[in-house]
């Protein structure tokens, strides 16, 4: 099956980020456009912090866990990118990078996606979750993981 891509015309006419891949809409800000990775503003009301930036594969792959390692390598080696300028243009001391894969892990949109924040140390934000999950597994969770890899 080929990769499903704004170059091939496979891209989910449902996907949000397709559709701007795909339109390049007048109103979307740019921050980088590359062949493999595309970094953009949010909506203004979705913004966590002055600078945030989504760092969208090209590839469709509805997140984490069925992305393709080329454009997940893509993906993640922009957003260390757009961290880095915004160490240098914003002053941002750090940056959080987080992603969501899947609806119960509170995904919204189904295209793989990074939200790269800026933080300082005066910003008042954490991005830790707060608190931890009441769910049980049976056995060592990491053990059942390990065995995954054997």
């Amino acid at each position: 099956m080929p990769a499903v891509s704004p170059e091939n015309g496979t891209m989910p006419e449902t996907c949000t980020f397709c559709r701007i891949l795909r339109d390049e809409p007048d109103d979307v800000i740019w921050v980088e456009r590359e062949d493999e990775a595309v970094a953009f503003r949010p909506l203004p009301e979705s913004e966590l912090a002055p600078g945030h930036t989504l760092v969208v594969p090209r590839a469709h792959s509805v997140g984490l866990l069925d992305a393709d390692p080329r454009a997940l390598q893509a993906t993640t080696a922009l957003a260390q990118r757009v961290g880095r300028a915004m160490r240098a243009a914003l002053g941002a001391t750090g940056v959080v990078v987080l992603s969501a894969s899947g609806a119960d892990a509170g995904q919204s949109v189904p295209h793989l996606h990074l939200h790269v924040v800026p933080c300082w140390d005066d910003d008042g934000v954490t991005f830790w979750p707060e608190g931890r999950s009441k769910h049980r597994v049976d056995g060592d969770p990491h053990a059942l993981l390990a065995e995954m890899f054997e």
